[in-house]
């Protein structure tokens, strides 16, 4: 084998690795996340969870990204150990699809059904067809179609060419001495398990010994702990993911290492033992890519049937050998190893968001019902709110802007310029809900009152700012952008109902009817009720102009009071007549 054949394999090695990378990607943006996220909810028994864990590893094409998930569910509280372990034994079995497909590398004949069959005949189709997609269409479907058929082609001529590098090994006789040392079962153990561990990715080393089968030099012998051991190398993924991870997120590691440990050990000693007594035959005959296809989906199919009604005990060893300790603190809800699938990411980072967004207008609403009586006690869970959503947009934001970072769907990419735009108004409107908690505690303190006028006037502000905040919330939440619509018009009449009010407050501080220490609270209580309007605005304004592909909040504004609205303009008209102030509050 000389220099230029061991570039070729390097050259079809790194052709393999993209070609699986790519495809991989496009399968797992194309379904959308529907199934990653089916894992969160529909995994209540063990059978039900490897079915489900062999099915998304079969569309993802890697156990260990499918790992690598699972333990940051885990990790994230959103889902039991118990529930992870038939979600990792499943994932073992879908990850055998990718063998058979390699496999048809290796098919011969000179039928033209056959020749068809051939990845040299139909990845120039795959790959063609898969390049207009990615070229010419603009849908994001359409697109991640085109990257599964790319991904396709060049997996397979990246197969392709690393088979026809080590053609001539066949006829090296140091390469075939290299290859009886295999026939050890320990060492094929241990070269499949590190060969995994460095590529980290046992779909990657199972085509590599299926190119490595077109010598015709290796055998049953060697092929079977081989690919023993390449289940083993594979948990080295998921292994160092739970670096940093809560104790329930490393044993769900563990799992994965202990069930391909075990499975491994369990089925050697029944197979050797058994060859032992019988002396299988077929052991010393050559092996085609179909037979390494059959070795790695009888192998995880015999292991999962041995120890799939032994999940309880792989949980209790898991814990045994990650104890609780009293020091355990929560888990975090964002859970940066779901940064490497962006639709999951992007779900977490908006379940959240509406977590705060709710959290936002309950504090609010609350410091509200604190005029009509004061409470310490809620006053205190106002402030604490304030810092715990203080903490969300920290914790959100930080974890988008790395998200933004990687390859997002167009709908994932909406909703995170969305939350990006947004988390920063449900902020402020906490603060000035504390804002309002302390001007209803400056008086209690101080035991003043409004005049009968004032509070009425209050009492229809304080309504239309109940209603606003509302659509704003809702329409976040929902990405309504109907609802959105109607917050402006109210964000207006808000405006209009400060003014007002600031005039009649002038016209009784000049007649004598109220003081200028109860003014002062006044007016700074109808300032944050109208900032708090502002910030519902720029929400609506976010959900409505992330829908139209861009976000100029002035210029939409601008065209808005500008313009003709028939809707705008009748929404204005009943939100004005809803919330006239009384005669004698003007």
């Amino acid at each position: 084998m000389d220099l230029f054949s061991i570039l070729q394999l390097l050259c079809g090695l790194a052709l393999f690795l993209y070609g699986m990378n790519t495809m991989g990607d496009g399968l797992e943006k194309f379904s959308g996340g529907k199934l990653e996220k089916t894992l969160e909810k529909m995994t209540n028994s063990t059978l039900k969870g490897f079915l489900l864990g062999a099915a998304v590893t079969a569309v993802i094409q890697s156990s260990s990204a499918t790992t690598v998930m699972v333990v940051g569910f885990v990790n994230s509280g959103i889902m039991k150990l118990r529930q992870a372990i038939g979600i990792i034994m499943g994932a073992n079995v879908g990850t055998t699809i990718t063998s058979w497909i390699l496999s048809l590398s290796g098919i011969e004949g000179d039928s033209m059904f056959m020749k068809l069959l051939k990845p040299s005949s139909f990845s120039a189709v795959f790959a063609f067809i898969g390049i207009i997609l990615l070229m010419f269409c603009k849908k994001d479907s359409k697109k991640n179609l085109g990257s599964i058929f790319v991904g396709f082609a060049v997996l397979m001529v990246g197969m392709s060419m690393m088979s026809g590098a080590v053609e001539p090994l066949a006829d090296e006789p140091a390469f075939t001495s290299i290859l009886t040392a295999f026939q050890n079962p320990f060492l094929g153990i241990l070269t499949g398990a590190l060969l995994t561990a460095v590529i980290q990715s046992s779909s990657a080393s199972v085509g590599i010994l299926q190119a490595l089968s077109s010598t015709g030099a290796i055998n049953y012998s060697m092929a079977i702990p081989i690919v023993m051991g390449q289940n083993i190398g594979t948990c080295v993924t998921a292994l160092l993911s739970c670096i940093g991870a809560k104790k329930n997120a490393k044993r769900a590691a563990f799992v994965h290492l202990y069930f391909n440990i075990i499975g491994t050990i369990i089925i050697c000693v029944l197979f050797y033992g058994a060859n032992a007594f019988l002396n299988f035959g077929f052991l010393d005959d050559i092996v085609n890519p179909a037979n390494i296809a059959v070795i790695h989906t009888v192998f995880n199919l015999l292991a999962t049937g041995l120890l799939l009604p032994f999940s309880k005990q792989l949980e209790k060893l898991a814990c045994f050998t990650i104890r609780d300790s009293e020091d355990d603190i929560q888990t975090p809800f964002l859970d940066e190893r779901f940064l490497n699938t962006p639709s999951i990411a992007t779900e977490r980072a908006l379940s959240l968001s509406t977590k705060m967004a709710r959290l936002s207008e309950g504090t609010l609403l609350g410091s509200l019902e604190l005029f009509e009586e004061y409470n310490e006690k809620v006053a205190e869970t106002i402030r604490d709110n304030e810092d715990m959503i203080d903490s969300y947009e920290d914790a959100i934001s930080t974890y988008l802007v790395k998200l933004s970072q990687k390859p997002l769907s167009e709908k994932d990419s909406k909703m995170v310029q969305l939350v990006l735009h947004t988390i920063g108004d449900f902020e402020r409107i906490s603060d000035h809900a504390v804002n309002i908690m302390q001007v209803a505690k400056e008086i209690e303190d101080k035991k003043v009152n409004f005049s009968d006028k004032a509070r009425e006037g209050l009492e229809v502000m304080v309504a239309a700012l109940m209603e606003i905040i509302n659509n704003a919330t809702l329409a976040f939440i929902n990405n309504d952008v109907k609802l959105a619509a109607k917050v402006e018009p109210l964000e207006q009449v808000i405006d209009r109902l400060r003014d007002k009010l600031k005039e009649a407050h002038v016209r009784r501080l000049t007649n004598g009817e109220c003081t200028i220490e109860l003014g002062f609270i006044f007016s700074d209580l109808i300032t944050n009720i109208e900032r708090v309007s502002d910030h519902c605005s720029n929400i609506a304004i976010g959900v409505i102009e992330i829908n139209r592909n861009g976000y100029e909040a002035h210029e939409y504004l601008h065209e808005l009071k500008n313009s003709d609205d028939i809707q705008y303009n009748a929404d204005y008209k009943a939100y004005k007549q809803k919330y006239a102030l009384p005669q004698n509050a003007k």
